[in-house]
C-alpha cells in the first residue's frame, strides 16, 4: 500500500510527539493512537500504518541479540554490554543464545546493525572465495 507524504509527515510528527528525553514514551504511543482512532482524520488508516512501522523501528534499535558458540560468561556479557553501551547509549535489551553452529566468535545484531565474527561466516568466505 502507498503511503501519500502528507500521511508520512503526520506519523513523523506525532512519532516525535511520542519522544521523550530521546526515548520512545509507551504511554504516549497509546495516547496518539487512542486519539487518532476516536478523531479518524483523513488517512488515519495510512498514518496509524507508517507510526507502526517507525514504533517498531525505535523498538529495535535497543533490542539486542548476541550468540555464541558456547555459554558467554559474565565477565564476557559485562564486557559486551560495555561496549555496546558505548556505542548505543544505556538501557538496552540485550539476549544472549547459545548457536553451536557458529563454531566459535561471536554474532551481535543490534537493531538493523549486524556485527559478524564467527568462525562460521570466516569460513564461508574463504569457501567463496575459491
Amino acid at each position: 500500500m502507498k503511503i501519500s507524504k502528507q500521511a508520512q509527515r503526520d506519523a513523523r510528527e506525532l512519532f516525535r510527539s511520542c519522544l521523550v528525553n530521546g526515548r520512545l514514551d509507551e504511554s504516549r504511543v497509546r495516547q496518539v493512537i487512542a486519539l487518532l482512532a476516536q478523531k479518524q482524520p483523513r488517512g488515519y488508516v495510512e498514518i496509524l500504518s507508517r507510526l507502526h512501522r517507525l514504533v517498531k523501528l525505535e523498538l529495535a534499535r535497543y533490542t539486542v541479540r548476541v550468540e555464541n558458540a558456547v555459554a558467554t560468561s559474565p565477565a564476557q556479557q559485562a564486557d559486551i554490554q560495555t561496549s555496546l553501551e558505548k556505542r548505543y547509549g544505556t538501557s538496552l535489551e540485550i539476549a544472549y543464545a547459545v548457536n553451536p553452529s557458529l563454531l566459535g566468535g561471536l554474532r551481535i545484531q543490534v537493531g538493523s546493525d549486524l556485527y559478524d565474527g564467527s568462525v562460521k561466516t570466516r569460513l564461508d568466505k574463504l569457501a567463496q572465495s575459491f
